[in-house]
């Protein structure tokens, strides 16, 4: 798996919380919470984005923005829109008064608005955590991105809107799915844009991108500079110089890096010795494996699992209803 994959399918990523927004103007909404990424994607009318991530930005029906974790912002009707909803941490929902909305804006199934007839109808989902091995890439993306209807797969939205409001066996997974099949078709949109390498996935130079490859699906494989350098059919001297110029670091360190992400998350997400998550990243021992975790992170596994799993302040449930 590459960063993009491990940011999506990773121990700490299937929360995904998905749901439909409908409004009729004037409305807006005041986003103070903090997930890992949000993505807005406008089924009909439109949808202005404004606040601390920069001009006021229109999206209309088709278009798809990702806003990455950080600075607060406003969805509305217009730039110029009274908030009369705020989105809190952990996604309490409040009125200007700091009421709980609870079920005052619920309108069905996964819905919630001002009007069951609204003209404007926003997906909204959001995740809330990110993995170990995803983080690079979360951390290359701008605070906003955007694809309009013609640059993203529009027949996805379109097809995650009508699922949306079904309940049928399995559909939670459906729409897990969906929901990352619009993520990933903006993100990749955005990434064969780049002219700069993305630190964990493979660019345009074929020679880093294999290598690359070759290390993401296949960790736990005793590789060296040589053996890295033979695969790919470039001398060790080659290899070097152009993984350091377009990732940015050694082979040999980013290795180290990915196999010490990758083991991050298997301890949160299982209760696998720590022997056997030591040979599933490439280390021989867990004791090799601790002494590289706590080298590199300052804890050692054990700690890590045990602070990962530590229960924080229960999460309010009032989740946009």
């Amino acid at each position: 798996m590459d960063g993009l994959e491990h940011l999506l399918s990773g121990p700490r990523a299937r929360q995904a919380f998905l749901l439909r927004m409908v409004m009729e103007p004037p409305w807006a909404v005041r986003i103070e919470d903090d997930p890992a990424l949000t993505l807005f994607a406008v089924a009909s009318g439109s949808t202005w984005i404004t606040g601390e991530l920069g001009e006021p930005l229109e999206l209309r029906a088709g278009d798809v923005a990702v806003i990455r974790g950080g600075p607060a912002y406003t969805v509305g009707d217009a730039p110029g829109t009274e908030p009369k909803v705020t989105i809190l941490k952990d996604n309490v929902c409040v009125d200007p008064e700091g009421q709980l909305l609870t079920q005052r804006m619920a309108l069905g199934v996964r819905t919630w608005g001002n009007s069951h007839d609204g003209s404007a109808v926003t997906l909204v989902g959001t995740w809330e955590a990110e993995t170990e091995a995803g983080r690079p890439l979360l951390a290359a993306l701008p605070p906003l991105l955007v694809r309009r209807r013609g640059e993203a797969d529009s027949a996805l939205v379109d097809l995650l809107a009508a699922e949306m409001v079904r309940e049928e066996p399995g559909q939670e997974v459906v729409l897990d799915r969906l929901l990352d099949l619009v993520l990933v078709t903006v993100l990749r949109s955005w990434l064969a844009g780049e002219e700069q390498v993305t630190r964990g996935l493979a660019p345009a130079d074929p020679t880093v991108g294999e290598a690359l490859r070759l290390m993401h699906h296949h960790p736990e494989h005793a590789w060296t500079i040589a053996s890295l350098a033979r695969e790919v059919g470039v001398s060790r001297a080659a290899l070097a110089r152009r993984f350091g110029v377009l990732v940015g670091e050694p082979p040999m360190t980013y290795l180290t890096h990915w196999r010490l992400a990758l083991a991050a998350d298997l301890l949160v997400a299982t209760d696998d010795a720590i022997d056997r998550v030591a040979r599933q990243v490439g280390y021989g021992s867990g004791f090799a494996l601790s002494a590289a975790f706590k080298r590199v992170r300052g804890v050692s596994p054990q700690q890590h699992r045990t602070a990962a799993r530590t229960p924080t302040a229960p999460a309010a449930t009032t989740k946009f209803a």
